[in-house]
């Protein structure tokens, strides 16, 4: 019996499970980068990808925890603004702002958001991943409490095994299709005394 054992095993031991969502996670995450690139091989959408319907709700949990932890320390590092400089690196200014004590409450204003950091590098396992999820995916996420990604299955299987595909991506990406742009028509039925004779 399976009694209070969630999650699906995805026929892999317990450290590839976790390398596997690791994976995923960060792929979609990276998707965003791609996408302004222009790289060879780059997805045609950016913030999305393509996988089984059960990895993606495996996957899910994963990039939405990694979003909600960024979105928490972008809170932090808009606060230590306020004590920051704009002096170049190594300056004498910067030195002069490093030594006061406007520095110091800039480390304990920062604290916060460096934590964040290192919590969403090891949920991803990936620095560039994680840099993107802070500077790109997490802003655009500030005003929503949650549910950030949508899983759309396919109608296709995938070749081979014929395995059920769905596609993970970010909500508010791809085509955007607006409530009430087209007429609703709706298909009459026919009645059930309508063939009787």
């Amino acid at each position: 019996m399976r009694h209070r054992r969630k999650g699906r095993v995805l026929g892999r031991s317990p450290s590839h499970q976790r390398a596997l969502l690791r994976n995923l996670a960060a792929a979609l995450m990276l998707t965003e980068r791609e996408y302004e690139t222009g790289e060879v091989g780059a997805p045609k959408v950016a913030g999305r990808i393509i996988t089984t319907v059960a990895k993606a709700k495996e996957v899910r949990p994963v990039v939405e925890r990694c979003i909600t932890i960024a979105k928490r320390g972008l809170k932090s590092i808009d606060q230590a603004k306020e004590f920051g400089t704009t002096a170049a690196r190594d300056s004498a200014a910067w030195k002069q702002w490093r030594e006061s004590d406007q520095w110091q409450k800039w480390a304990q204003a920062m604290a916060p958001a460096v934590t964040a950091r290192r919590r969403v590098v090891r949920l991803l396992g990936d620095k560039q991943a994680a840099r993107i999820v802070f500077e790109r995916i997490a802003p655009r996420f500030v005003d929503r409490p949650g549910g950030y990604t949508r899983i759309l299955k396919l109608a296709t299987p995938r070749l081979g095994d014929a395995g059920p595909r769905a596609v993970l991506e970010f909500v508010g990406s791809g085509p955007q299709v607006e409530l009430g742009a087209a007429p609703q028509v709706q298909a009459r039925r026919p009645s059930k005394g309508a063939g009787a004779t």
